[in-house]
């Protein structure tokens, strides 16, 4: 049996993902959890094979607990799944340590080949998602810039762009403020700007956040 874990700040999707699992008989849900430090301590009491993880969930971003989960937890593999831009966020969280990524628009039937397919130990990503990548990166604007960026960079993109200033930044993820100003710098050297509001205006125009 592949035992897994959901974390997801929304019952409903929760309850959704759980059903869509259960119907599988080589799958059990162990546990299901809120929020980040709901999380850690579900993972304190039982081991599971996958943690499917929302790339959302309240406390801390879903990359930050990735790398956590990756420090503390390193045999359980995960799973990540967002409404976000797949293109973007799919390589960035992989980059980070994550076996998998799945977008919350992708087929049901996704969800539990992605499982099976993660706990083997192998990468998954979606069809379409492989397709595009294959492209030539001259047509693929959005990609093309985003292999630029780390997925640091893109956490710093991510929490500027949502309206935190640079020590909001720092103590969301854990660093000085001078580091943060150092990354916002790499950004706007990577996206070709001279200022904040532009840098904010091309990483959407490019899909970045």
């Amino acid at each position: 049996m592949i035992k897994v874990l959901i974390a997801d700040n929304h019952p409903i999707v929760r309850l959704g993902i759980k059903q869509v699992l259960e119907s599988s008989q080589d799958i059990e849900i162990i546990a299901d959890v809120s929020t980040t430090s709901e999380l850690f301590e579900a993972l304190a009491k039982v081991t599971p094979d996958v943690v499917m993880l929302e790339m959302d969930i309240p406390e801390i971003n879903g990359i930050a607990t990735l790398r956590k989960m990756k420090l503390e937890f390193p045999d359980i593999k995960t799973l990540m799944y967002s409404g976000q831009s797949e293109d973007v966020y799919a390589l960035s969280t992989i980059r980070a340590g994550a076996f998998g990524y799945l977008s919350k628009t992708a087929d049901l039937d996704y969800i539990i080949s992605a499982v099976k397919k993660v706990s083997e130990g192998n990468m998954f990503i979606t069809n379409e998602l492989a397709q595009r990548l294959a492209f030539d990166e001259g047509t693929q604007k959005p990609r093309r810039f985003f292999r630029k960026l780390s997925s640091r960079e893109v956490e710093v993109l991510k929490l500027l762009a949502s309206g935190k200033r640079n020590k909001e930044v720092a103590e969301g993820l854990n660093l000085n403020e001078k580091t943060v100003s150092t990354y916002k710098a790499r950004l706007m050297k990577k996206l070709n700007v001279d200022n904040l509001v532009d840098l904010l205006q091309q990483a959407k125009a490019l899909e970045l956040y």
